[in-house]
């Protein structure tokens, strides 16, 4: 039993990823739908390409034939003031 964190925002392991591999995943997309691996605050910048290279060893699909996954900018919460808001009531 293998519990190493693969993607350390979401607490995934290799064990997980490896059983959406073997149950037919094919594509990080795929990958991050089914764990949620590469969904958390860093957006899969930790950990992509240690689920590509699972892939890679699971399904013997080559690097540059993995269509990497999508990921979104980063976003942090902000006060409602600092939207502008503040000075459109002056």
């Amino acid at each position: 039993m293998c519990n190493e964190i693969i993607c350390r925002c979401e607490e995934i392991t290799k064990e997980e990823i490896e059983k959406v591999i073997e149950d037919g995943a094919q594509t990080a997309n795929e990958i991050k739908r089914f764990t949620r691996a590469g969904m958390g605050l860093c957006q899969g910048r930790t950990c992509r390409g240690l689920v590509e290279r699972l892939i890679k060893e699971k399904t013997g699909i080559e690097p540059q034939n993995i269509v990497p996954s999508g990921y979104r900018q980063p976003v942090r919460p902000i006060k409602i003031g600092q939207l502008g808001l503040k000075n459109e009531q002056n």
